[in-house]
């Protein structure tokens, strides 16, 4: 099991530490992921270039390092002009893997499972939530964010059918481990938790956990010192 609690800036390192064959370490796949964050934004934006102070002063990563990491993986930049945004959104995307569409199943249709599935944080990234299943059979068969609910029994099929590639957990902590298992059954490797609850999945299954409060701890603490 992997598990990430997310937050925090990377340990500092050169991309030539991608670990074994191809893979990327695990500092510079993070950095590479909140330079893309950035990216994203400023495009929405209508930004057309961004420069490595400026992602430097929205991510708090040194401008060195981040042309550092850049420059490992290829020429991107003009000195004096910066980094065509659309063009370094999509290099980013295929160093990290993440070019072309993962599908998303999204469990759990209360606020936050509303919230998410109505927001576009997981499309701006090439990701679409293609199923969200709930138990309440209040709101099984409404719509929500363009999709209708489904009833948590239909998971195995749906999954399957729709080729569900990450798992979203936007339920009570007591109900999360029963969806992980369900879905580490499924053949699922990714799941995003949204609970408190701490999974118990197979090694090979990679789970990140998403505290606003771990988020905000970790903040503070550089805030203090």
């Amino acid at each position: 099991m992997i598990e990430d609690a997310g937050g925090g800036a990377a340990a500092q390192e050169s991309p030539e530490e991608v670990g074994d064959g191809d893979r990327l370490s695990l500092g510079v796949a993070a950095r590479l992921s909140r330079y893309l964050q950035v990216l994203t934004q400023a495009r929405k934006m209508g930004k057309g270039t961004i420069s490595s102070q400026e992602l430097s002063d929205y991510t708090h990563i040194n401008s060195t390092q981040i042309r550092r990491d850049l420059s490992g993986f290829g020429k991107f930049g003009k000195r004096g002009v910066g980094y065509n945004v659309d063009s370094l959104v999509r290099e980013i995307r295929k160093i990290l893997r993440t070019a072309g569409q993962h599908n998303i199943a999204l469990f759990g249709a209360g606020n936050l499972g509303q919230a998410i599935a109505s927001s576009d944080i997981f499309a701006d990234h090439g990701f679409r939530i293609v199923a969200m299943f709930d138990v309440d059979p209040a709101v099984i068969g409404r719509t929500v964010g363009g999709l209708e609910v489904r009833p948590f029994e239909e998971l195995e099929r749906i999954v399957s059918e729709e080729s569900v590639v990450v798992g979203v957990l936007a339920v009570p902590a007591d109900n999360a481990q029963e969806v992980a298992d369900r879905l580490v059954a499924t053949g699922v490797k990714i799941i995003f938790n949204y609970s408190e609850q701490l999974l118990q999945v197979p090694p090979e299954v990679t789970v990140h956990t998403s505290s606003p409060a771990v988020d905000l701890l970790y903040a503070l603490y550089f805030y203090l010192t």
